[in-house]
């Protein structure tokens, strides 16, 4: 199967600036091309979509560029944005993107080997002449077609919000990007959400302009749930890629617990299972009266991908520690309880002289100490995986001298840390 057949069932092409000859286009190498502005210090699982499809061009036999943008990243991307962003300082922004870079690198590197190019639009903008820049690229945009863009228009007809000419300019940014990409490194087609389309055809047409070059752009489409709202978004927020901010039996339990009505969609876009693979997982937990597989191997697949074989079978020990009766919670390694403590579960720390009755009402596992002290009797609360008795916390012996792991029946659970 072509590599553009490949995307289109997977749903990943939402617009294309060629589409009756992108097909014929991508049979030839090509040197591909997504951007990353760093408004944070880590990339979250939205970019994970154009991260992956960077590794389809690249098993496709493509060239493949990551851009981090330091430099416009320092301006903000209005793209459909509500309100003008907050700008951070010019030594965060160089933080961020230093540390996107670094994660790029890492998460990338072991699925491309040294064929990742790796580059940071600043190089090429922090000496330029700002007469020079209006006078060679401003001269080629139309205030007037830009101010008719969708994502332009969504502003200006919000007279309270508008749009300074700080974001204004940022589509001259991005299209100056496309041109040093073009004539630096020969690329001919940049990548990127679907609310980069104006930004890309911008970027089309000045690359023709300046380079006389033909180049085009794809966009993919905004990942949704079934019932129409954006993918990615926990109770607890975003769902990072960073190990420090999103840990990896977190990271593992989310993609563990995607609604079946939204899984498969999910094996399409993130994992590099064929089509038929997919269809035939499907069917499995179609005609099954098990539960569906579909979630774990994706949650597998992911994980694996972005944190490694070793972080996705940690990860499978906590969830067997804390949700198989088969396996202990003594087990766990110290890393492992950080992991639990940064994002797992609800955790305080907690006196050692508090009596087990009066943790339970603490962490709400019961709503008096007379119920407190009848779950108890009854034998519905352990810690670190025992029967528990109201005693001072103290008395049960706390695993790397500092956590308690205390357990109401079999799915609820408290981290208590000295």
């Amino acid at each position: 199967m072509s590599l553009f057949d490949d995307l289109n069932l997977r749903g990943l092409i939402a617009q294309t600036s060629n589409a009756d000859t992108l097909k014929d286009f991508l049979q030839h190498p090509q040197t591909v091309y997504c951007g990353f502005d760093p408004t944070a210090g880590s990339l979250h699982i939205g970019h994970l979509v154009p991260l992956l499809m960077l590794k389809r061009f690249y098993d496709a036999g493509h060239n493949v560029i990551a851009l981090v943008g330091g430099a416009t990243g320092a301006i903000g991307d209005p793209s459909f944005k509500a309100t003008e962003r907050t700008l951070n300082t010019l030594d965060t922004v160089a933080g961020f993107a230093g540390e996107l870079e670094s994660q790029i690198e890492q998460l990338m590197r072991p699925h491309l080997g040294c064929e990742l190019k790796l580059v940071n639009n600043n190089d090429w903008f922090r000496d330029i002449n700002i007469i020079a820049f209006f006078r060679d690229i401003g001269k080629h945009f139309s205030v007037n077609e830009m101010m008719r863009r969708e994502s332009v228009k969504q502003r200006l007809e919000r007279p309270d919000v508008g749009i300074s000419f700080t974001e204004f300019s940022y589509t001259l940014l991005q299209s100056y990007d496309f041109v040093r990409l073009n004539r630096d490194h020969s690329c001919t087609l940049q990548i990127g959400g679907n609310d980069q389309w104006g930004n890309i055809v911008s970027g089309i047409d000045l690359t023709r302009r300046i380079n006389q070059a033909k180049v085009d752009g794809l966009t993919l489409p905004l990942i949704t749930k079934s019932d129409g709202t954006k993918f990615g978004k926990t109770e607890t927020g975003t769902v990072w890629l960073d190990a420090k901010k999103t840990s990896p039996y977190s990271f593992y339990q989310f993609w563990l617990n995607i609604a079946d009505s939204d899984v498969y969609p999910m094996l399409g876009y993130y994992t590099f299972l064929t089509p038929e693979q997919i269809a035939s997982i499907k069917q499995c937990d179609k005609s099954s009266n098990h539960k569906p597989i579909a979630q774990r191997i994706l949650a597998e697949q992911i994980t694996e991908f972005v944190h490694g074989k070793a972080a996705l079978q940690s990860a499978q020990r906590m969830s067997q520690a804390l949700f198989s009766s088969d396996a202990g919670v003594q087990e766990l390694t110290l890393e492992e309880f950080q992991q639990l403590e940064l994002d797992g579960l609800p955790c305080v720390r907690i006196d050692p002289h508090e009596t087990v009755a009066n943790v339970l009402v603490k962490s709400q596992f019961a709503s008096s100490l007379t119920k407190a002290r009848d779950l108890i009797k009854a034998g519905a609360i352990r810690i670190n995986g025992e029967p528990a008795e109201d005693k001072a916390l103290g008395h049960f012996f706390a695993l790397f001298d500092q956590y308690w792991l205390l357990q109401r029946g079999k799915k609820h659970f408290y981290l208590l840390k000295k």
